[in-house]
């Protein structure tokens, strides 16, 4: 092989390299390439080193080495050859020189451009590009042979329509028809007409039309085109089997209906033989499937399964018909030559099955054809109509899309979720559609599981199947959003599967669909509810977050100090009109659903006629002064130039214009009408009252207001002590009104202080006391140094100015720095907060940090006690270890020991989380069987304690409080069926348990994440609430119980005004309980008069007395044993009584004999195993030894009906946002926002918990000298 020009150097110059490599060839090959003519590779010499192409001066020689080789590629035999080679190095200069200025003659002579795809350059390739790859040009080439066929169908109908059946015989034929009988010369009609016998068929009719020359002319051109577009797709599609192809069925009709008329060409002859070119539609249909496949692929459309599959059916039809019409008319030629008009009449009325008979074929070729027809349409129309009925069933199941144009002129939200469930979807749907606004919004549902049978049936229920879309598909796919059309969605509902046994992977799964709609849609309102509060960092850029466990804890928490907030909580989320329960004869009921009306709402102060004649007036003078003329709670109020809500944010704060103001009521402002009140038929004055509608609580002035007087003189605050609102000392002779300070419109800063913290300096002593008398432990106030998980608020709290071992932080084991093994050793002041839980997960913390808050006195901590399924770990535990009084134990509630070992009876709250592992059941509804059995087993054996129950599923709080034969139970199930009936989105709410708080389901707050996408706030409110965000200057969520020295403040609106006035504190509801009498069944035994008597007598004497000095329960004890004797005294004097009311009393007595036989059974039980566990058994009280507040806890669910007070009983409700003259009764508990103690105190930089104890002393000083 010769040396290339570039290389010309080298063969000039008789070099030792060029020699010896040339010398070292074998002797019968060709001359041998070195290793500088590799232009294509990436170096030039075998060493990897670079030289510049260019006569050397003095090269250097290259020395030869036999013990060295190297591989020479010899492009001419295609092998590798071995030589013998050493390569020195370049001397340094060159090197260098190499090193600044690169590879010059790589980069310039050495590159080779390389083209790629050669393979389609060819012919074949290039037609196959036109004619089928490209989407423009196949599709062009596809709609011009659709109407090609079109044409050739058309030509026939003008062929048929020209036809002469007289002339078409003659025309073709010579002399030897001209001489054939002359019986064969009668017209068609008439040599039909004969008899049966004379009926001959004239087959050369059928076989030879009449065609003129224009319409030959053009049915050849056509044909031509078409054969050779045949021949050349065959060419194309060719793949090695040649009679695959010919055999095809749109093969054969091409060349039936084309090599003919080309053969006419040179046998002119032939020119009107028949050519059934009809059967071209059949391929106009096929043209037509590929044309239509062709535009789905143009404009990406990939969901036209369903389209196809109606379009095939038509065509099919169609062509069905069109083939039988035309075939009948040819063939019919021969026989009655029938119209062409007269053929389709036939085919319509045979494949409508109607058949009248006055058009039918009368030869046998027809018949035949006929026949021959309808076997075919039998055959392909049901496999046609089966596919057809199969997409329809799998479009129905996938939901199909959502289109564009919708999209585009409608609003609609999207609803993504794992698995749908019916009670999820209906309260989605009442919650979403129960606001005006969202009436004409359309809920897209895409959910990757089939749709059960449940949510099929709801959705065709007309209220929501012109609404509601569900769409088949996975939130991770691009294609699923745009049939969802995401990108144009109002808003996207990400929801969680919170009846995973695997919450975590449940999170992860909601993580990725959010990121998966933030990628395909930025700008759509995201709206994200997380299950495990260390996963919601991975979502905050979502526009709201509700992470389930960090609202569950907290409002657990709260439920302990303040009770029923999950109540309040969930009322107050919930959108309603207040309609509930207003047809029931109980004024309970009638109350509770009123207030239940009441939601949050917001307003501009300068747009608002609430609160605009407030501006610049302090806000408790606003709050005050606003529920008293119109109704409404002012809870708290958003800056312009601020992002944050403030609740309560105190009388030091001034109203402005631009602030917006959050408000509790029926209704929002906008949706009120302002009703001029007329009292002048009452003789009072009119300026400034107003009242509104009757639905909306927009209350006059009452005639307790009235009489209010406001001492103008002395505005300071009356003492308080202990938290009790004790009236102020009146001169005279006491019968003057006690007063109530009017609240300022500007605050005096020296007057208001809170009410529960204006006790002695002792409550809040920094060193806890123990029973004992020496210190035990020191307390300061700082942020907790471990946070359990990213994303968690920081709140001020009550810590350990060290944190406490691991090993003291177990309950029920000893260690070397204390021996305590029970909670009786630890000898604490308050009763224990016991929580039930599975694992202590992150979420857990957010129970303590609530009821470790910095505004909880210290003297009323509660010591925490987790009862854990499986043990912490030091993660957990390092959190949790800065906080007092907590502790943890393992063991489960179905466990008497674990019970009496964490000090069970010297709690006074036990709450029952859901546990994770059994929120999934094989039954619906059964994931609470074991809860619900526990805690009624609980109640049984420790009727004293109050027990706060998570459960998975609301409908089954119903047996929280189950009784069989209890007629009140069943009327609260009627009423419960009723308001679900009338739509209402709380219908369980009447349900004593949830009414007084004691039960509790995550899936109520729901409606909060919906409630956001109307109310923006409303998340940050709730967790404002709840403890779980804090917000310098916003206020926090408290309870103040009404005793018999508050009771002279009378009414709701007076209590208002005496807060507001003297701690600035703001009222929104009341937690009451009252006494109630429950109507027996007749199958109970039916009470005396004596009976009745003695109930009479007892609850005027529970109204007179005091239940804190006189144990209720002891009374009743008493009662009951007195109506026990009484009975025993009449059965005594009546022994002559016949023998069957003798048998109904033995049965009585040994029905009490029982009851007393089962409750001694229990304590007995439980003595017993506190004995074996080496527990003090003083401690464990019997039901007979109850106090007054043990019996309010336990017959707030009903325990006591059927073991001493068979008609009296008690039920407790919340009321949110009471009107003004609503009357205090005693024992109601009031939630109360409290402004921030904080708010006013001058700053001091943040406490670390390395410093915790060295500045505690000076926290101490500065903090709690204001009462803090």
């Amino acid at each position: 092989m010769q040396l290339t020009q570039e290389d010309d150097f080298v063969k000039g110059d008789s070099t030792p390299t060029t020699a010896a490599l040339q010398s070292e060839g074998s002797a019968g090959s060709p001359a041998k390439m070195c290793s500088e003519c590799y232009v294509n590779q990436s170096f030039v010499n075998d060493d990897g080193t670079v030289n510049d192409h260019k006569p050397r001066s003095s090269p250097a020689p290259i020395q030869t080495n036999s013990n060295r080789s190297g591989v020479i590629l010899d492009i001419s035999t295609l092998k590798m050859e071995q030589v013998e080679s050493e390569v020195p190095p370049l001397p340094p200069r060159f090197r260098f020189r190499d090193l600044l200025l690169g590879d010059q003659t790589f980069q310039n002579d050495d590159r080779v451009q390389v083209e790629f795809y050669v393979n389609e350059n060819t012919f074949k390739e290039r037609l196959k590009l036109f004619f089928i790859k490209n989407q423009r040009s196949s599709l062009r080439i596809r709609v011009f042979n659709f109407c090609l066929k079109l044409l050739t169908c058309l030509l026939y109908i003008i062929r048929v329509v020209t036809d002469n059946p007289g002339q078409s015989s003659s025309a073709n034929h010579s002399a030897g028809q001209q001489n054939a009988p002359s019986g064969n010369n009668k017209c068609v009609d008439c040599q039909w007409n004969g008899s049966v016998q004379d009926r001959e068929i004239n087959w050369e009719l059928i076989f030879w039309v009449d065609r003129k020359v224009p319409v030959w002319a053009i049915q050849v051109i056509v044909a031509i085109i078409s054969f050779l577009e045949t021949m050349l797709l065959m060419y194309l599609s060719y793949k090695g089997n040649i009679w695959e192809q010919i055999f095809q069925v749109s093969f054969l009709l091409e060349m039936i209906n084309t090599v003919p008329f080309i053969i006419t060409i040179s046998w002119p002859s032939i020119r009107n033989i028949f050519i059934p070119v009809f059967l071209n539609c059949w391929l106009a249909k096929c043209a037509l499937e590929n044309m239509i496949n062709d535009v789905h692929r143009a404009i990406q459309r990939t969901n036209s399964a369903m389209f196809n599959q109606v379009l095939i059916l038509i065509c099919t039809l169609l062509c069905l018909v069109f083939t039988g019409t035309c075939g009948i008319q040819h063939l019919e030629r021969a026989g009655k030559n029938l119209s062409l008009f007269n053929s389709f009449y036939f085919c319509i009325v045979t494949f409508s099955t109607v058949g009248f008979g006055d058009v039918t074929p009368r030869i046998w070729p027809s018949q035949l054809l006929v026949v021959i027809m309808i076997c075919v349409a039998l055959v392909v129309l049901p496999l046609q109509f089966e596919e057809l009925i199969y997409l329809w069933m799998e479009r129905q199941k996938s939901g199909g899309n959502y289109s564009r144009h919708r999209a585009q002129t409608e609003k609609h939200v999207v609803l993504c979720v794992s698995a749908l469930k019916i009670d999820l979807l209906m309260d989605f749907l009442n919650e979403f559609y129960a606001h005006p606004r969202l009436q004409d919004y359309y809920v897209v549902i895409l959910c990757p599981s089939e749709m059960d049978l449940q949510v099929r049936r709801v959705l065709q229920i007309p209220l929501w199947s012109q609404r509601v879309i569900y769409l088949q598909g996975s939130v991770l796919k691009d294609q699923d959003l745009l049939r969802a059309k995401m990108d144009d969605a109002e808003a996207c509902f990400i929801l969680s599967s919170r009846n995973e046994v695997d919450r975590m992977a449940a999170d992860h799964q909601t993580i990725l669909r959010a990121w998966a709609v933030k990628d395909f849609a930025p700008n759509c309102p995201l709206y994200v509810q997380i299950l495990k509060p260390e996963n919601k960092f991975h979502v905050k850029f979502a526009d709201h977050v509700v992470c389930e466990e960090e609202f569950k804890y907290a409002m657990l928490a709260l439920n302990c100090v303040c009770p029923a907030t999950s109540t309040l909580v969930t009322l107050l989320v919930h959108t309603s009109r207040g309609r509930e329960g207003q047809q029931s004869p109980e004024q309970w009921q009638r109350m509770y659903g009123c207030c239940s009306g009441n939601e949050v709402y917001h307003i501009r102060l300068c747009d608002s006629k609430f609160f605009g004649e407030y501006n610049g007036k302090s806000f408790t003078y606003a709050s005050f002064h606003a529920h008293k003329k119109y109704g409404v709670c002012l809870i708290g109020i958003k800056r312009e130039d601020n992002k944050s809500i403030l609740l309560n944010p105190g009388p030091r704060h001034i109203m402005a214009a631009t602030d917006t103001c959050y408000y509790i009521n029926i209704t929002k402002e906008e949706n009120s009408a302002f009703i001029f009140n007329q009292e002048e038929r009452k003789g009072r004055p009119v300026g400034g009252i107003y009242d509104g509608p009757s639905q909306l609580p927009v209350h006059s002035i009452i005639a307790s207001m009235g009489t209010v007087a406001m001492d103008l003189q002395n505005t300071s605050p009356p003492d308080v002590s202990g938290g009790k609102l004790v009236p102020p000392t009146v001169n005279g002779t006491g019968s003057r009104r006690p007063s109530i300070a009017p609240v300022q419109e500007l605050a005096d800063s020296s007057s208001i202080l809170p009410c529960d913290l204006l006790s002695d300096q002792s409550e809040d002593d920094s060193v806890f006391i123990d029973e004992k008398g020496h210190s035990s432990t020191e307390y300061v106030k700082g942020y907790p140094p471990n946070s359990p998980y990213i994303g968690s608020s920081p709140t001020l709290c009550h810590l350990l100015a060290e944190k406490a071992p691991f090993c003291c932080l177990r309950l029920d084991q000893g260690c070397r720095h204390n021996s305590f093994e029970d909670a009786k050793a630890y000898g604490f002041k308050n009763k224990l907060i016991i929580v039930s839980a599975e694992t202590a997960g992150n979420g857990l913390y957010n129970f303590i940090v609530p009821l470790r808050a910095y505004y909880r006195p210290r003297k009323e901590l509660n010591p925490i006690v987790l009862l854990l399924d499986n043990p912490p770990d030091n993660h957990f535990l390092e959190a949790i270890c800065c906080f007092p009084m907590v502790y943890y134990m393992a063991g489960t509630i179905d466990n008497l020991d674990s019970l009496l070992q964490c000090g069970i009876i010297y709690a006074d709250n036990l709450v029952v989380v859901d546990k994770e592992s059994t929120m999934s059941a094989e039954e619906d509804y059964m994931a609470d069987a074991k809860t619900i059995v526990n805690v009624q087993t609980m109640f049984r054996l420790f009727p004293s304690l109050s027990i706060i129950t998570e459960l998975t599923h609301p409908s089954n709080m119903r047996f929280m409080q189950f009784r069989a034969k209890d007629c009140y139970s069943l009327a609260l199930s009627k009423l419960e069926k009723k308001e679900r009936d009338k739509g209402s989105n709380l219908a369980f709410m009447f349900r004593l348990p949830f009414a007084a708080g004691r039960v509790f389901s995550i899936s109520m707050l729901d409606t909060l994440l919906y409630q956001s996408f109307v109310k923006d706030y409303m998340i940050l409110i709730a967790r404002l609430l709840l403890g779980l965000d804090t917000t310098p200057g916003s206020g926090y969520l408290c309870a103040m119980k009404v005793t018999e020295e508050d009771l002279w403040i009378s009414t709701y609106g007076r209590l208002f005004q005496k807060l507001c006035s003297s701690s600035a504190e703001i009222p929104i509801g009341i937690y009451r309980t009252e006494s109630h009498i429950f109507t027996t069944s007749e199958s109970q035994v039916s009470m005396n008069v004596d009976d009745c008597e003695d109930t009479k007598e007892r609850g005027d004497d529970s109204r007179s007395n005091d239940q804190s000095d006189h144990p209720l329960l002891r009374k009743k004890s008493m009662q009951w044993a007195r109506r026990l004797s009484k009975k025993s005294v009449r059965w005594q004097g009546v022994s002559r009584d016949s023998s069957k009311d003798h048998a109904q009393r033995i049965a009585q007595q040994r029905l009490n004999l029982y009851r007393r036989s089962e409750r001694e059974e229990l304590s007995e039980l439980v003595r017993n195993r506190m004995r074996h566990l080496g527990l003090p058994t003083s401690g464990y009280e019997d039901l007979t030894n109850l106090t007054a507040s043990d019996v309010m806890n336990r017959v707030n669910l009903g325990y006591l009906q059927d073991e001493q007070n068979d008609q009296q009983n008690t039920l407790s409700y919340v009321l949110i946002n009471p009107s003004p003259d609503t009357r205090l009764e005693l024992n109601d508990i009031v939630y109360l926002i409290r402004s921030d103690p904080l708010a006013h105190v001058p700053e001091e930089p943040p406490v670390h918990s390395s410093s915790l104890k060295e500045r505690h002393e000076s926290i101490i000083d500065t903090r709690e000298d204001t009462q803090l």
